[in-house]
Order: structure tokens, then sequence, then C-alpha cells
């Protein structure tokens, strides 16, 4: 029918019409399809001349194949009793707001993914169902998360698998090695002042920098130490 695929017999006659020398026009009207249709037929499987009903046929199949629509992913399910839609703009709130930090994106998903969850712990394998990411996305993810302290990697002896893990209190080393290394960038300045001169250009640009640096990692600390002391009730 008009509008429809054309079928293998139908692409038979029309090589049958283009070997009788018949015109596009022509082979529309004897197959009842407009003539745009049998035009683009022709011209993308190889023209006039080179146009061949059974490998036209088979192409087609293939291109129809390859246009099929991907399965959709399947919709989020139901995370610890709570609605998915209000978890998910949650979630993107807080993955925006840590990217801005310098986290990657994949980095802050996964870093948001545990806090959101009320075990706060999940497999690699569960990140990446979540996610819809890749094995090795995850990898280098929590690689890096590691890295700054700010999850921790837990055995499973039940399922031979390991965990990540997160907790209201993993911030707290996490803050203090900042400050540790805030404290290391501080004597580095400090140092290089005194070796260029503390009295030239840029070895006072290096005192001022180690000054700044040394003056945050005491703060961070002592208020890190005051919070821990002070707030945390556990």
């Amino acid at each position: 029918m008009p509008g429809g695929r054309l079928t293998h017999e139908e692409r038979r006659q029309i090589a049958a019409g283009l070997a009788d020398g018949l015109t596009y026009s022509e082979i529309a009207g004897r197959l009842q399809r407009p003539v745009s249709t049998i035009t683009r037929e022709v011209t993308r499987n190889g023209g006039a001349g080179g146009y061949d009903a059974d490998r036209a046929h088979h192409a087609t199949a293939i291109r129809a194949r390859r246009r099929r629509p991907a399965v959709p992913p399947p919709a989020p399910a139901v995370l610890d009793g709570r609605d998915p839609r209000t978890t998910g703009e949650l979630e993107e709130t807080f993955t925006a707001m840590l990217v801005d930090t310098g986290l990657s994106r994949t980095a802050a998903r996964v870093l948001v993914s545990l806090y959101v969850t009320d075990s706060g712990s999940l497999t690699a394998a569960e990140l990446v169902q979540r996610l819809q990411v890749s094995p090795a996305s995850v990898s280098k993810a929590v690689g890096r998360l590691e890295q700054h302290q700010l999850i921790r990697r837990e055995r499973d002896p039940r399922r031979r698998r390991d965990r990540y893990v997160i907790d209201g209190d993993i911030l707290y080393p996490s803050w203090m090695a900042s400050a540790r290394r805030n404290a290391q960038l501080a004597a580095a300045a400090l140092h290089g002042a005194e070796a260029l001169d503390p009295a030239s250009p840029a070895g006072a640009r290096l005192k001022s920098m180690g000054r700044l640096l040394q003056h945050l990692s005491n703060e961070m600390i002592r208020a890190a130490e005051n919070w821990h002391d002070t707030f945390d009730d556990r």
C-alpha cells in the first residue's frame, strides 16, 4: 500500500522496470506508489544503473534493524521506600553542587548515591546498575573518592565482594586530610619564599600564600576538632 514499506516483489518490479528503460514515474504508476518513493529507493541503492532488488532488500532490512529504538531503561526502583522522582531530584541537585567543587560527575553521583541510601553502602555492581555506567567508570570514581578519604571500602565475606561505605563521620577524616594538605602546601610555599628571598616580589608572593594556607589549615583543624568534641553525638 502507498506509504508502506516496499516488498521484495516490488523491488524486483522496480529492477525490471529500470531494465526496460521505464522512467521513475512509469514505475511508480505500475506499483501505485508515489514517485518520491521510487526515486528515493533507487537513489539510495546504487542508482538507475546499479540497482539490484535482492541487494536493496537486504540493505533495507539492515538499516531497519539499526534504526530500531533502543530498549528504554527500566523505571527507577523505589529506593528505601521513597518516591523515585523526589530522590532523583535531590540527587541531581547535590550532584551538580559537587561537580562545581571539582569532582567528576560520576564520582559525584557515586558519593550522592551512597549518602541517600539508608544503608550507606553499595557494591560496585549495584552502583553500575543504579547509575547506568560502565564498571570501569565506577572503579575510577571510587578510586578518586577513596583517595580523598570520602568513602571507605569494606569486604563483604558472605558475598566475597567489596562494598563502598559512607557515614556521617567520614567527612571528619576527609576534612582533616584536606587540612593536612593545606599545611603541606603552606610549608612548601614558606620554604620557597626563603629560598627566593622574602624581600623579592616572588618571595613575598610565596610568603603571603604560605601564611594564608597555614592560617586556613590551623582554622580547619580547630573547627573540625571542636565539632567532633562538641556536636558529634556518636
